[in-house]
Order: structure tokens, then C-alpha cells, then sequence
């Protein structure tokens, strides 16, 4: 199995675990921009160490680092930042399911930011695969329902948030593979060492400037709740480098895909740890996904 599959899964494992973590920071009391500021202020300061030992030991050297990567860097770590503060707005509204099936469509959302920005484009057969994924997700995801009916549901605020989430974390994928292909480094891991090291550096340094300017005292209390958020910065470490990874190798599109497997991670854990049943439905959806990814694994 290719390596960008091996990250793509580990991502998406990383990011179930870091998920489920985030149910006890929500006792610390954080906001939105709190919760998301303690997973770089946790873990940015790890990959830098990470980086260093690499460096000091002699076992890598860090090249001159282009302007492109930085923009890509700036761009996607930003983007990144913004779709989880509207994905963080779109849950707390009453009618988010509408928003969350757009969200859903976050790959498809990948493939045209990655012509439109890298002119990466996908086969007909990987975008037949995509195309099952992303059913697969939306039946997963659950009926669509809103206040309105119609047409008039695909025009609700929930609607628009989450087709910006969608969006915008289709764009920090492929700026995060734009970034990590601007760094001269033969070994691919050490490629995305060097992207995680820097990207997240600069989202810790962003957030933290934001708190101190528009939230005062926040800062302090995702400090003091290092217990829980400082687990929550590890696995969100380990699953960016994953992530990476996978885009240091392949086009961000298909490793989003694959990426979906979360979803099945996920209920796979609420049925071990709940003991709660899979409905037919959940199992029409995993088996288009697991069809999805596999499709993906054979012709990518």
C-alpha cells in the first residue's frame, strides 16, 4: 500500500481520536477561537522541537524556504482557521444539517481549488470515485432537513457556513500541498516535518495575537486547561503530519477521499464505546465509502 494511503487513514484516525478529546475541553468553559487556538499552541511548539533534534542531530538540514511557501503557508493556515470557526457557528444553530451536508462536499470543493490554484486535475474513473465518497458521506451524514422547504433550504445561513467551511478547507488542502512541494527536500516526511513545523508556528503566533486583541484572558484559561487540551494538541500534531504527508505525495483531492474513512471511524467507535447499533442506512453509506477508497487505492 502506497504511503499517501498509509497517512491519508492515520490522519483520519488521529483526527476521530482528537474529536472525541475535544468533548471534555468543552468543561474547560473555552470559546470557539479558544478551543481551536489550544490545538496549535500545543502542539507548534512540539514540531519545532521535533524539527530542531532533526536539524541539530545532523540528520536533516532545512533548505531556503521560497516566498511561494510562505503565501501558501499564510493562505492555508488561515483558511484553515476560518473553516473551523464556521464550522464551530454553523453547530450552533438549530438547522445545521443543511450546512453539514455542504461541508460534505469538501472534496469535490478540493478538486476545484486544486485546478484552479496547482492545475491539478483528476481522472475521469478517480472523480467517478470521489463522486461515490461523497454520496457515501452524505448518506452517512443523514437526511437533509431545514425550517424552510425547497429550494428555500439550500439558502439558509447554515447553507452558506457551511459551503464556506467546505471551501475553505478545500483551499488550506491544496495550499498545504502548494506549500510542502516549495520545500527542496528529497524525503517526503521531512518535507511535511518542515511545513507542519512552520504552518503551525504561524497559526499559534495568529491566534495568539487575535486573543490578546478581541478576547483578553483567554489565553490564560487555554493555559490552564493543558490536561485536557494539551492531548487535543498532540493528536491534532500527529494527524497534520499525516495529512502532510499525503499531500507531499498525492494530489490533496484524492487524499481527502480517502480521508473520509473518518466518518466510519467514528460511528466504529460510537457502536464499541456507546454500544449503540449501525442502521442500515449507516451501512449503505460506509460500503459506497469503503467502494470510494478502494476505488481510489487501485487507480490512483
Amino acid at each position: 500500500m502506497d504511503l499517501w494511503i498509509i497517512a491519508s487513514i492515520a490522519a483520519a484516525a488521529f483526527q476521530t481520536v482528537r474529536f472525541m478529546l475535544q468533548k471534555h475541553l468543552a468543561k474547560v468553559s473555552l470559546s470557539a477561537a479558544g478551543a481551536t487556538f489550544a490545538r496549535f499552541v500545543y502542539s507548534a511548539p512540539i514540531a519545532g522541537a521535533i524539527l530542531l533534534t532533526f536539524v541539530m542531530s545532523g540528520q536533516l538540514q532545512v533548505p531556503v524556504l521560497p516566498s511561494a511557501f510562505w503565501v501558501y503557508g499564510i493562505v492555508g493556515g488561515t483558511a484553515q482557521i476560518t473553516a473551523t470557526v464556521c464550522t464551530v457557528m454553523l453547530f450552533g444553530r438549530r438547522n445545521f444539517a443543511v450546512g453539514m451536508a455542504f461541508i460534505k462536499t469538501e472534496v469535490l470543493l478540493t478538486v476545484l481549488v486544486g485546478l484552479l490554484v496547482l492545475g491539478e486535475s483528476v481522472s475521469g474513473s478517480g472523480l467517478i470515485a470521489i463522486l461515490l465518497g461523497v454520496a457515501g458521506v452524505l448518506i452517512l451524514s443523514g437526511p437533509i432537513e431545514a425550517n424552510q422547504v425547497g429550494w428555500r433550504r439550500f439558502l439558509t445561513p447554515s447553507a452558506a457556513l457551511g459551503l464556506a467551511a467546505g471551501a475553505l478547507f478545500g483551499v488550506s488542502a491544496v495550499c498545504y500541498r502548494g506549500a510542502s512541494l516549495q520545500v527542496d527536500v528529497a524525503a517526503p516526511m521531512a518535507r511535511a516535518l518542515i511545513t507542519l513545523a512552520a504552518v503551525t508556528a504561524m497559526q499559534m503566533v495568529g491566534m495568539w495575537v487575535w486573543l490578546k486583541l478581541r478576547e483578553p484572558g483567554e489565553v490564560g484559561r487555554v493555559m490552564s486547561a493543558w490536561r485536557s487540551a494539551g492531548f487535543i494538541g498532540l493528536t491534532s500534531m500527529a494527524g497534520t503530519f499525516c495529512w502532510f504527508t499525503a499531500f507531499t505525495l498525492q494530489n490533496a483531492a484524492y487524499v481527502k477521499t480517502v480521508g473520509q474513512i473518518e466518518l466510519v471511524f467514528g460511528i466504529l467507535g460510537t457502536v464499541l464505546i456507546f454500544k449503540e447499533t449501525i442502521s442500515r442506512r449507516e451501512y449503505f453509506g460506509m460500503s459506497l465509502l469503503a467502494v470510494s477508497i478502494l476505488g481510489l487505492i487501485l487507480l490512483a
